[in-house]
């Protein structure tokens, strides 16, 4: 499969030479992967003390928290939810054809949170517990109620485990395999714990490794966390203290900032950390990391990444930097003192994820092309240079973005995506244009957004409403090409139809109202009514939202199938044989379709 030269399909003419630079830019885009004036505080008032103490050669840990709520709600409360993430597993589908046996090997090499006790606060009382919802759920029974605008206090004392990820599922082979498959087969995807809970090449990320409070609406319990291909962490802001005891050669890296260390007479050091108004709290630690920082407008920004991977580490410092100064400037100050981007090896499949003050890049974007190593890379993987090293810097961008949209504004994304995924993509296209030009924004438009649509529809996937849950899509293809395109390219035409005065002062106005918030689409529409001001554009709004979110009007707003190019790859109309094109074009793909995201 790894033989040079160019693919036949390519020579023909200049215009047919056009395509595959629109397939090249699909890839990358497959797996997508927060106050001037003083600091406020958390509209909750809930709080985190935990104690986390790190076994990292045992691949397990065990912690301790103290959790304070307070009911904001209009009646009296006898129980409190919490999520266990780890715990979530994939469940059977219905319509798929993986077996029971398939199905109970899916569960296996995945991270586990158990419960050792629960006690209260203030009298060291043990309270009642159990696990429900397939040992997702925690419910703990107070021994009273809980009356409006009170508080009340638990410990609850756990431990973990998390698997160890082999190394080969990480790299940029593994990725473009994973993807190029997907496109092609239209298999179902789902993320899984162990995307963000494991152990892999010496370093260990415990996303949410924790119990969380589940989130409140109104009077109810938000106690059902599925799996899917798009994000499960579901929850309100709250302020953190919490101590990460480990063996001194470990450094450790969190959603946090770090305020102190001490170390022991058995060789650990205890790190402690701080943050206020976070809706999570991440936990990173590798003996070999090293990190680079800079200060940006009173925000710290910190590269974190393997020593050998440096000339890469200080290219996403440098696009973070720039990213948190145009959306300071665009959106609005970011309550948090500091950001951290760590390179991370993140399974195939999953380009980014995001954490309160925390972003995790997948190793596989970290690629220097000058550097000895890349000869032991397929010749076809070291052509794509452009594509990689543009594919790391929207992946950044667009990281940097959600802690402006995901987690200083809250959303449910599982419910209404397009708040945080479709904002952060359409952010990153923002990124360019202020970073760079005019130009290099429609081109990273083209690229990254309108292409991926294109591309989905050339092979088959059917255009839907991009406000949908996100059980509803397939794949991450599919996500990308209806969630991320359709969603961001909205705001592109919103920004063309009111201007950019009353644009930006919509995003602004958004933000600035629903700080530290769980926000819902309506809330998002609302404000750029509001803004436009005449009724004639609140109408425009409606039918904008209504058009690229409730309908499926793709392949006439962004662009219809490509049918020259899908007779040329054999998945034409007339082709039957779409799963051995793969086998027969498979160097076509790894040239053009080598995009993570």
């Amino acid at each position: 499969m790894f033989v040079g030269g160019k693919s036949s399909i390519l020579m023909n003419s200049r215009k047919k030479a056009l395509i595959p630079k629109l397939l090249f830019a699909v890839y990358f885009l497959l797996v997508f992967c927060s106050i001037a004036g003083g600091k406020p505080a958390s509209l909750s008032n809930d709080s985190y003390d935990i104690k986390f103490d790190v076994d990292f050669e045992n691949k397990k840990f065990t912690g301790i928290e103290r959790v304070r709520w307070m009911n904001n709600s209009d009646e009296a409360v006898l129980f409190l939810y919490f999520h266990l993430y780890p715990n979530m597993r994939v469940a059977l589908q219905k319509n798929d054809k993986t077996s029971q046996q398939e199905n109970s090997a899916l569960s296996k090499d995945e991270p586990f949170l158990s419960i050792d006790e629960v006690r209260t606060v203030d009298s060291n009382q043990p309270l009642l517990y159990s696990l429900e919802e397939g040992g997702t759920l925690l419910r703990i029974t107070l021994s009273t109620p809980v009356q409006k605008d009170n508080n009340v206090e638990v410990s609850i004392k756990f431990r973990g485990t998390v698997p160890e990820i082999d190394p080969e599922q990480t790299g940029i082979i593994a990725h473009v395999f994973q993807q190029v498959d997907a496109v092609l087969r239209s298999q179902r995807e789902t993320r899984r714990a162990r995307d963000v809970n494991f152990l892999c090449k010496n370093v260990m990320m415990l996303g949410v490794a924790y119990p969380i409070l589940a989130v409140r609406d109104g009077n109810d319990w938000q106690r059902t966390a599925q799996v899917s291909i798009g994000d499960s962490i579901f929850s309100e802001t709250a302020d953190y203290n919490v101590e990460v005891t480990t063996l001194s050669d470990i450094k450790v890296f969190t959603s946090g900032e770090s305020v102190s260390k001490r170390g022991s007479s058995e060789n650990k050091t205890t790190h402690f950390f701080k943050g206020e108004n976070l809706r999570n709290f991440a936990i990173v630690g590798g003996k070999t990391l090293v990190s680079k920082e800079r200060e940006v407008g009173g925000i710290i920004v910190r590269s974190i990444y393997k020593p050998e991977r440096e000339i890469i580490g200080l290219r996403v410092l440098n696009v973070a930097s720039g990213a948190i100064r145009v959306y300071k400037s665009r959106f609005g100050e970011l309550p948090y003192k500091q950001i951290n981007v760590v390179e991370a090896p993140l399974v195939a499949g999953i380009g980014c994820v995001e954490f309160s003050g925390l972003s995790a890049i997948a190793s596989a974007l970290y690629v220097d092309f000058d550097s000895p190593a890349m000869n032991n890379l397929p010749e076809l993987i070291r052509e794509q240079r452009e594509s990689v090293e543009d594919s790391l810097e929207w992946t950044v961008a667009h990281a940097v973005a959600q802690q402006w949209w995901g987690n200083v504004i809250g959303n449910n994304p599982q419910t209404e995506p397009v708040i945080d995924e479709a904002l952060s993509n359409w952010s990153a296209l923002l990124y360019y244009r202020d970073v760079y030009s005019e130009d290099k924004a429609n081109k990273a438009l083209e690229d990254q957004l309108r292409g991926v649509y294109k591309v989905y529809r050339t092979f088959g996937g059917e255009d839907m409403e991009a406000n949908r849950d996100t059980k509803d899509y397939r794949n991450f293809f599919q996500y990308a090409a209806i969630v991320g395109s359709k969603g961001a390219l909205m705001f592109t035409e919103l920004r063309r139809l009111l201007g950019e005065i009353k644009f930006f002062a919509s995003i602004k106005n958004f933000y600035q109202n629903n700080k530290f918030k769980i926000t819902k689409l309506d809330d998002l529409k609302d404000s750029f009514k509001e803004q436009s001001g005449i009724a004639q554009q609140q109408m425009v709004v409606v039918r904008t939202f209504n058009r690229w979110l409730n309908a499926k009007n793709g392949d006439k707003d962004i662009a219809p199938p490509d049918p020259k190019l899908a007779d040329s790859l054999g998945i034409g109309p007339k082709k039957k044989d779409k799963g051995n094109s793969f086998a027969r074009f498979g160097k076509f793909f790894w040239r053009q379709m080598t995009r993570i995201r």
